[in-house]
């Protein structure tokens, strides 16, 4: 059963970072790259956030999880204040708040074995108490996410670039999160290996009620998984709402743009790209 209330409650968050000393300016100059955005994510949901290279997106991501600090704002998640936990609730929180990165082979150590990768967060974490424990937790992940057990012994560089990021959603649901960051997962693989990936996660999504903030800078790819859409450009969303409603009646000319990237999504919507003839 779903609990009710959302699981991730955003309210004007801000990310800015130092530019470096400006050539006439006395004082350090600062670029904004998240300007005051807020949103909220319901448990079992998919809010996209799109955007061109730039807007930010990968920062909110990143600030949502504090991985990068906000420089202000609020982040709820799961009814814990995300910006003010430290110590024990910090790493409580973070057990249930995992990211899936855009490139797999520069996020699996490539020293490491699949099942050491796949079940370091176990043993970081203290779930799994020996080397034979982690083993079996990470073939059960990775069989999971259909990868053989026997995949477990190689290395990442054994792999296709979409093996490589079925080990990465292994590893991010071996903690058993609620709310996972899909930071442009698919982005670098082929168009049909970006349909498994996506029937992959929503697959996982409706067997383990899993929440997903998706960035990605292809409007075809949220269309597909996600249940709402924010548009975002330099630092702000241009605007937020459900799936069909951006996609067949957008309010913005930055979005209308976007949607005229992908021709196919023109007429009929999403279900007429090359991407769609492969999902589902």
């Amino acid at each position: 059963m779903i609990e009710p209330g959302p699981i991730l409650e955003v309210a004007d968050l801000r990310v800015e970072f130092g530019s470096g000393r400006a050539l006439l300016a006395p004082s350090r100059s600062r670029v904004v790259a998240v300007d005051g955005v807020s949103f909220n994510i319901a448990r079992g949901e998919t809010l996209g956030v799109v955007g061109e290279s730039g807007s930010g997106k990968t920062t909110l991501g990143r600030a949502v999880l504090r991985l990068i600090e906000p420089t202000s704002g609020s982040v709820c998640f799961d009814g814990t204040d995300v910006r003010a936990a430290s110590g024990a609730t910090l790493r409580r929180m973070r057990r249930r708040m995992q990211i899936i990165f855009q490139d797999p082979a520069a996020s699996l150590d490539p020293r490491m074995r699949v099942a050491a990768i796949v079940a370091e967060p176990l043993h970081i974490h203290g779930l799994v108490k020996t080397r034979s424990e982690g083993r079996k937790a990470a073939e059960e992940l990775l069989e999971r996410c259909g990868m053989p057990p026997s995949s477990a012994s190689r290395y990442p560089h054994q792999f296709s670039g979409g093996q490589r990021q079925r080990i990465a959603i292994a590893r991010a649901l071996a903690l058993k999160p609620g709310l996972i960051v899909c930071d442009e997962p698919t982005s670098a693989l082929d168009v049909s290996v970006q349909a498994q990936i996506i029937n992959l996660l929503q697959d996982l999504q409706d067997e383990l009620g899993l929440s997903y903030l998706f960035i990605s800078h292809d409007m075809a790819v949220v269309s597909h998984v996600c249940h709402r859409i924010a548009v975002m450009r330099a630092g702000r969303f241009e605007e937020i709402g459900p799936r069909d409603h951006i996609i067949h009646e957008p309010r913005e000319a930055y979005t209308r743009a976007l949607l005229e990237a992908v021709p196919r999504m023109r007429r009929g919507g999403s279900q007429n790209s090359e991407l769609g003839t492969q999902v589902g």
